[in-house]
């Protein structure tokens, strides 16, 4: 066991010491809330490129779709 001292909210001091208590208790639940509490806080953002990976990962890559458009010179529109 070892002591250790946090700089948090006043109001979170019940949730940390509470927190603490049952991490320092040995058994499923302490691992479980560590498991947890860990996989919350290290979460890491996401990578960067995934909208780019994903579309080169579709099936129509390489269908030859043919997305061209007839230009139009649009309506007449009174003044």
């Amino acid at each position: 066991m070892a002591r250790f001292e946090v700089i948090a909210l006043d109001s979170d001091r019940d949730l940390i010491r509470s927190l603490a208590r049952r991490l320092a208790e040995e058994g499923p639940d302490a691992s479980r809330l560590r498991a947890v509490v860990s996989q919350s806080i290290a979460r890491e953002p996401a990578p960067k490129g995934g909208i780019l990976a994903a579309l080169r990962r579709s099936p129509m890559v390489g269908a030859d779709l043919d997305l061209t458009r007839p230009r139009e010179e649009g309506r007449k529109v009174d003044p």
